[in-house]
């Protein structure tokens, strides 16, 4: 297996501040709006992951000019009708199941046949859940027996609205339909489960025709016909999903301290942080802000040597899914047993992470009782580490590595984990302030 690292020590105590990589889901879609805006748009702090560059090269294949130096990008769209349709077009959306479900939607007008491919991974995912509401518009698709990829497809012009009842908590659905409504005449409907908001926000941010009632359990959205998106600037913030791998492991290190810089805390995002704090961690934030819709912050935190167990409120499962994985590290210290549910969705991302959590967490020596969609962790605040572990053969999933990584700086051993390389899909930088960490005395 290629690039693995070696871990055979814990990181020592450190007090930093660090700014980590720009959020991945408002940079994917700043750059599919931007292609259809009218005018030129420039993004700063831009990430420059994997899935992102497959954002970018998608739109250049539909006929939009993008410069990129550095992490400063500049599209320039050429209006809602701006895409250059070709018969048999191949858009790969590489390992991004946001690219891949969202351009979808944005693509179900198109008068010539497309087909999208991914990567080995990308390929085992569902994508029925998005498919099968856009179908409802008048687009055909052909997928295979396993709804995944590659899908050729073929839009219309005459596109039918919809009312859809989004219940799984799918913010990549619920954003693709957003945007089939978009190319639609007359009013889609959607009744939508709690999940993360960043597609209507930017929609409000660039004045478009959508309304969000906001209930307790889910959303209802209007969207109509969008004839015109104006061009915008953006400076990305921080994504918190990478900001949590050093929210933990500054909780789980003895006598240490972090500030990271200019998170996005969006609500539908800090699961994570309602959930350490309901296991003893304190937050501090500062510098408290709005910017385009989006509500920003200085988050600091410092090691947490008492953490309690948690029954976690299933409520909290869409707002914390891609931080799990973390989070189950911290519920390994604590003192007691925490109890996790509503997890169906992590088997269905790059790998079956529910899976690779239990996984590493035997390795680890820690207990766990799991089911299709719940998992119990049995916590040992005095755990230490001390023997070989090797994780490898994860479908290259960026978080069952990052997670590996701070679970060998947090808690000893001598760890040999693969494809390092695979920090590249969202978090290109973790390693480099990893090591800023590592240096700190």
């Amino acid at each position: 297996m290629p690039n693995p690292i070696i871990v055979k020590k814990k990181i020592k105590k450190f007090n930093k501040k660090i700014l980590v990589n720009g959020d991945k889901s408002l940079s994917i879609r700043w750059v599919l709006f931007s292609s259809l805006a009218s005018g030129t748009s420039e993004a700063k702090n831009l990430l420059l992951s994997e899935d992102v560059l497959a954002a970018i090269k998608v739109i250049k294949k539909l006929g939009i000019k993008v410069i990129l130096k550095k992490n400063i990008c500049k599209i320039y769209g050429k209006g809602i009708d701006g895409y250059n349709y070709k018969n048999n077009l191949k858009l790969n959306a590489e390992n991004s199941g946001t690219l891949g479900r969202l351009i979808l939607g944005l693509l179900i007008n198109s008068p010539k046949t497309i087909i999208l491919t991914g990567d080995k991974s990308l390929s085992k995912r569902d994508f029925n859940r998005v498919t099968k509401p856009l179908s409802k518009f008048g687009a055909k698709f052909n997928l295979n027996r396993k709804f995944s990829l590659p899908i050729s497809f073929k839009g219309t012009m005459n596109l039918r609205p919809i009312r859809y009842n989004e219940n799984k908590g799918s913010a990549q659905c619920k954003s693709s339909i957003i945007f089939g409504g978009m190319r639609t005449e007359g009013k889609t409907f959607i009744k939508a489960k709690k999940s993360r908001n960043h597609t209507e926000l930017m929609c409000k941010y660039l004045n478009l025709p959508i309304k969000v009632e906001n209930k307790k359990n889910y959303d209802l959205i209007e969207i109509s016909k969008i004839n015109k998106i104006r061009k915008f600037n953006y400076k990305i913030p921080s994504d918190i999903s990478s900001a949590a791998f050093f929210i933990v492991l500054t909780v789980l290190t003895k006598n240490s301290k972090i500030t990271i810089k200019n998170v996005n805390i969006n609500p539908t995002r800090t699961g994570i942080i309602t959930i350490l704090k309901k296991m003893g961690v304190n937050f501090i934030f500062s510098n408290k802000k709005y910017y385009k819709g989006e509500k920003i912050s200085d988050i600091s935190v410092e090691s947490t040597p008492s953490l309690k167990s948690i029954n976690c409120p299933g409520s909290l499962s869409s707002s914390a899914i891609d931080e799990f994985l973390i989070i189950f590290l911290v519920a390994a210290k604590a003192d007691g047993v925490s109890h996790f549910k509503n997890l169906s969705e992590l088997n269905k991302k790059e790998s079956p992470r529910l899976e690779w959590a239990v996984k590493i967490l035997k390795f680890m020596g820690i207990k766990t009782i799991v089911t299709k969609d719940t998992i119990k962790i049995f916590g040992n605040p005095r755990l230490e580490i001390n023997k070989k572990i090797i994780i490898k053969n994860f479908l290259k999933d960026h978080r069952v590595f990052m997670t590996s990584v701070i679970a060998a700086y947090s808690f000893g051993g001598n760890w040999t984990i693969h494809d390092k390389n695979s920090t590249k899909t969202s978090f290109p930088s973790f390693l480099k302030i990893l090591n800023q960490l590592k240096n700190e005395i």
